[in-house]
């Protein structure tokens, strides 16, 4: 028997990666997959017969998730699940969703052929939809194995050509849980293996991130109302500038930020600006704000705080402002005896880890609503994620599964 820390995962992890890559590669080298897309459908096709070749017992549930199963020999109605996201973004990269597949299929790999049959079933998950690319829903595959979702949530969407979520569910042979589906009851832990998508273990040296919290987010959309006038004629005093007014929002709300400090972020990630011609004062501005942080207090005054900021600036200059908040998602504290667990074994099999929140959201705060939850990361090269330039150094990569094999034989062997 090969040791985890004498093992040689590098090839066998690019070769699958690669592989699965050619499902939906685009002329450029990223990845297009959106759900029940027929590149999808090949995709969790080819898993299927892959962990089929290896020796798993495979299925698919009502939605399209895919399963990959090592049957318990004692504790036969216990499961301990890992995986991660089949489908991409546009033009995505090799990396986000796809490894934490791959990781899964030759952890369990590993341990059927090194220790047999668990006492506890192992199932490694394609799930069928994270990113929320194709249909305005995100979590679409973890919300439905513990049963968040519903028909009544995705019955009227369409996507960007007009073709409706349910007609290609139905399409690609798929349909909805049963409506009094309350979710699977056997899952006694949720580990998922994902690429960091940025720069702090790469920056800071280390090849594992252990996850101790995921971000809450609050998403919101202002705009700004002065007044259009002709900028040539209107002198400054008498001006309502929605524009001017939006900027020193935008530098008050990130000088504001800043004072918070880390683990807090902010960002202006859109503007638009009305009627955006050289020679008229800008009547509307519409801007976007999201921050994030670790602790739901922390974000809640950091929020009120912006509100606050934003009705001064307005009332000072004479403007019309509304704010509408459209996420609200409280942070997520992963397991805390799990975090102690893979922390454990890292220090066992040498391997060079770091406590750590991720910024971005992942599939693990969904489970880890119901379930006891784990998210283990490996660094992205200079943080670049969700483009065809996502890259992880192949050793990071298999230190990334030796941690995954360890914490899956702690809780199934």
């Amino acid at each position: 028997m090969i040791s985890i820390k004498e093992l040689n995962l590098e090839k066998e992890i690019v070769h699958y990666i690669d592989w699965l890559s050619s499902f939906g590669k685009n002329k450029n080298g990223g990845i297009t997959r959106l759900l029940y897309t027929d590149e999808w459908k090949e995709a969790q096709d080819g898993l299927k017969k892959l962990m089929e070749e290896i020796g798993f017992d495979t299925y698919y549930d009502r939605v399209g998730n895919l399963f990959g199963r090592l049957e318990g020999s004692l504790y036969k109605d216990e499961t301990i699940l890992t995986g991660s996201h089949i489908d991409t973004v546009v033009n995505g990269g090799k990396l986000d969703g796809q490894f934490g597949i791959i990781a899964g299929i030759i952890a369990l790999k590993y341990l059927k052929e090194n220790f047999g049959q668990p006492l506890r079933n192992i199932e490694v998950v394609s799930m069928a939809e994270e990113e929320g690319s194709r249909f305005p829903f995100a979590f679409w595959g973890s919300k439905n194995i513990i049963g968040l979702a519903s028909r009544e949530m995705v019955e009227n969407l369409k996507d960007a050509n007009g073709l409706a979520f349910v007609d290609e569910m139905h399409r690609v042979g798929f349909d909805f849980n049963d409506p009094d589906y309350k979710g699977r009851n056997d899952l006694k832990a949720f580990i998922e293996l994902h690429i960091e998508q940025g720069g702090v273990l790469e920056k800071e040296e280390k090849s594992i991130g252990i996850v101790h919290h995921i971000v809450g987010q609050r998403r919101f959309t202002i705009e700004v109302r002065g007044e259009p006038n002709h900028a040539g004629t209107t002198p400054m005093g008498y001006r309502k500038d929605a524009l001017y007014g939006a900027s020193k929002m935008v530098h008050s709300i990130i000088d504001k930020a800043l004072e918070y400090g880390d683990p807090l972020v902010a960002t202006i990630g859109s503007l638009e600006v009305e009627p955006n011609t050289v020679n008229v004062v800008p009547g509307k501005v519409i801007f976007t704000l999201d921050t994030r942080h670790i602790c739901k207090d922390t974000l809640k005054q950091f929020t009120q705080e912006v509100e606050r900021i934003i009705g001064g600036i307005s009332a000072e200059m004479g403007l019309i402002t509304s704010i509408e908040k459209w996420m609200d998602c409280d942070p997520t504290a992963m397991d805390e005896e799990l975090v102690k667990a893979i922390k454990k074994r890292c220090e066992e099999e040498g391997l060079n880890y770091k406590l750590m929140h991720s910024g971005a959201g992942h599939d693990s705060q969904i489970f880890a609503k119901l379930i006891p939850t784990a998210l283990i990361f490996v660094p992205s090269h200079k943080g670049v994620s969700h483009s065809p330039e996502e890259f992880t150094e192949p050793k990071d990569l298999a230190e990334g599964v030796k941690a995954l094999i360890g914490i899956l034989k702690d809780l199934a062997y």
